[in-house]
């Protein structure tokens, strides 16, 4: 799963290009590692994942780059994207259940740390995800 669609979890595009300025986030290799925490009535061990991933100056400058990825039945409730960070929340609708997201990011050129968590509520009953990740540049591509 790419990191872009990892980040939202499921959200609408936020392109950069309409923002009043570019991320800090320095193009080159990036590697990704997210840990993610499950509170559920059911016992799931914590998962770790890690990516790497090239993003380009073109893909930082372009119209159609953006951390939030679309995703059908979610409705974007908040999102403020700056040079230093990007946070949002928003809700998904799907098979009788909701989940309500909330994320924020943090930019700081060769590095990137954020948070997000998601509260879902479904026929087969509540569960939290808290989801940490970190980004670090290596190099270039």
């Amino acid at each position: 799963m790419s990191f872009r669609i990892f980040l939202a979890t499921a959200a609408l595009t936020l392109p950069l290009a309409a923002q009043a300025e570019s991320p800090d986030v320095a193009p080159g290799e990036w590697e990704f590692v997210s840990v993610t925490e499950v509170t559920a009535d059911v016992d799931i061990p914590d998962q770790t994942n890690t990516e790497r991933q090239c993003i380009s100056q073109e893909e930082l400058d372009s119209a159609e780059f953006g951390f939030i990825e679309e995703e059908e039945g979610c409705e974007l409730l908040d999102q403020t994207m700056a040079a230093d960070g990007l946070s949002y929340s928003m809700i998904c609708r799907a098979d009788g259940g909701e989940a309500t997201i909330e994320g924020e990011m943090r930019f700081m050129g060769e590095q990137i740390e954020g948070d997000v968590d998601i509260v879902t509520e479904s026929p087969m009953g509540a569960m939290t995800m808290n989801t940490r990740i970190e980004g670090e540049r290596l190099g270039d591509c």
